[in-house]
């Protein structure tokens, strides 16, 4: 089913990469990166402003904190961003021996441990891997042999970890241990059709429903993961939709990012708005707060 939501652009900035949106109900802020540049972005819906944060290197991911700081995955590993300030601590880097690799997704799970993956820079392999920092700031590598680690999501029971390795077009789905993180019986949930692009980002609503953004496929959608089904397709004016996540006071709507990475000359005056942010404002459909990471002490 097509869905008759029509997307707005939230602002006029044009990502390279947009990747990651995050919506922070503390500050009513909706926050993403763009990879490429290196930055983290801050839109007040409210104020209608805008601050970016620059890193000095590649930023696949970021998560929030219980202390209102950003846990983040970079090119050089995983580190601490104060926002106010954009001071960045390094805590560990699990591919040193790896440099041609950089880190992509990555979220925070419902016990607050933090899972990124990682990928070939040049995309022509499968080095990545997945990874989860805990609470004690501990490294463990959850898989391998991942080509482009992208979208995570959780089960709304907490039994079920979904992720996309986006060469594959499948969702897959893991039993996962809420109080362990770790992950069993891999199978896949979801196929994703040749002609609709590439599974990319993903986020759930309320229903336990997944949103998938598709690279290469001009759309948003929502599948059931229980059936393998596409329920409805959100059409975007961008052909690299990358993720989504929900937003706003009653997290009705779905902000979707984009990229203008490799389109040639043609293909950007085709689609003016690639690398925008985008927002479909009430859905019709519920998501729930972002977790955040715990830290100890």
């Amino acid at each position: 089913m097509i869905q008759t939501i029509h997307p707005e652009v939230v602002c006029e900035l044009k990502s390279r990469l947009g990747e990651g949106p995050l919506w922070d109900d503390s500050r009513n802020l909706i926050c993403w990166v763009d990879i490429l540049s290196g930055h983290i972005h801050e839109w007040s819906p409210q104020k209608k402003s805008l601050n970016t944060l620059s890193l000095g290197q590649m930023i696949g991911a970021m998560a929030l904190t219980d202390k209102g700081d950003y846990i983040a995955a970079l090119k050089s590993g995983f580190g601490k961003i104060h926002p106010k300030t954009a001071e960045l601590e390094m805590i560990i880097d699990p591919e040193t021996h790896l440099p041609l690799n950089r880190f992509n997704d990555g979220k925070c799970d419902p016990a607050g441990r933090f899972w990124a993956g990682t990928m070939p820079i040049a995309e022509d392999s499968s080095s990545g891997s997945l990874y989860t920092l805990d609470a004690s700031l501990n490294v463990t590598k959850k898989e391998s042999d991942i080509c482009v680690s992208n979208g995570l999501a959780w089960s709304l029971d907490r039994k079920m970890m979904y992720f996309i390795d986006s060469p594959t077009r499948k969702v897959v789905g893991y039993d996962y241990d809420h109080e362990s993180g770790s992950l069993s019986n891999k199978r896949t949930v979801i196929d994703i059709a040749e002609a609709d692009g590439f599974p990319d980002g993903m986020t759930i609503d309320d229903e336990g429903m997944l949103w998938v953004a598709h690279w290469g496929g001009w759309q948003v959608a929502r599948y059931d993961p229980g059936t393998g089904k596409k329920l409805l397709s959100v059409s975007m004016p961008v052909s690299q939709v990358t993720s989504c996540a929900f937003g706003g006071a009653d997290f009705k709507d779905l902000y979707v990012t984009s990229a203008r990475k490799g389109l040639s000359e043609k293909e950007l005056a085709d689609q003016p708005l690639a690398g925008s942010l985008f927002v479909l404002r009430n859905t019709g459909y519920r998501g729930t707060a972002a977790f955040r990471f715990k830290q100890e002490n």
